[in-house]
């Protein structure tokens, strides 16, 4: 959740300054924004889908991150804090603080980042050659739209889901019901 816009930096001087920062600051453009805190219910939601997607693959070659692990778009950037991603790529598999080969990558929607998470970061995301899902999930009712980019085509699908249906995330074969992915979830009125 963007909360400041900070002074100008290159790529390489803001992975430096990152790693000393308390709070995490997302980069674009040379541009460094600070970002907030969630909301309860955007948590929660992050949680059951981490501990959802964590089970299915604990004994597989891929690895699950949540929030705290930037994606990078390329060598100058953008790098970005999504809220969930998963990368199955060797490439990845070692210390740092990025991953540049996700293959899917999840952002829990609030009203301060909609906007964003649909429009600017989702235009970088594909970018990313990997990449074959991005999942925005809403944090204010039972509602995710899946889009999908198949192996063999540069076009995205789109699906959504509601109450009651079973969300499908392709790119790692896990089928996740929409009660356990919005479990102990409480909307504000």
């Amino acid at each position: 959740m963007i909360a400041s816009r900070l002074p100008h930096m290159t790529a390489v001087e803001y992975l430096e300054w990152e790693k000393t920062q308390e709070m995490r600051h997302e980069y674009g453009s040379k541009d460094i924004y600070a970002m907030t805190g969630g909301s309860k219910a955007h948590n929660t939601i992050t949680g059951n889908l981490f501990t959802e997607i964590r089970a299915h693959l604990r004994s597989g070659p891929c690895q699950t991150f949540f929030s705290d692990v930037k994606v990078q778009i390329s060598a100058e950037g953008p790098f970005f804090y999504p809220d969930l991603l998963v990368t199955c790529n060797e490439q990845d598999n070692q210390p740092g603080y990025t991953v540049e080969h996700p293959c899917l990558i999840v952002e829990v929607l609030s009203p301060s980042t909609e906007a964003g998470d649909r429009g600017s970061k989702f235009r970088y995301y594909r970018r990313l050659n990997a990449l074959q899902e991005y999942v925005l999930i809403d944090s204010q009712e039972m509602s995710v739209e899946c889009f999908r980019r198949p192996a063999t085509l540069s076009t995205w699908s789109y699906e959504a889901y509601s109450s009651g249906d079973v969300v499908k995330l392709e790119s790692i074969d896990l089928d996740v019901p929409m009660n356990r992915l919005y479990a102990e979830v409480q909307f504000e009125s």
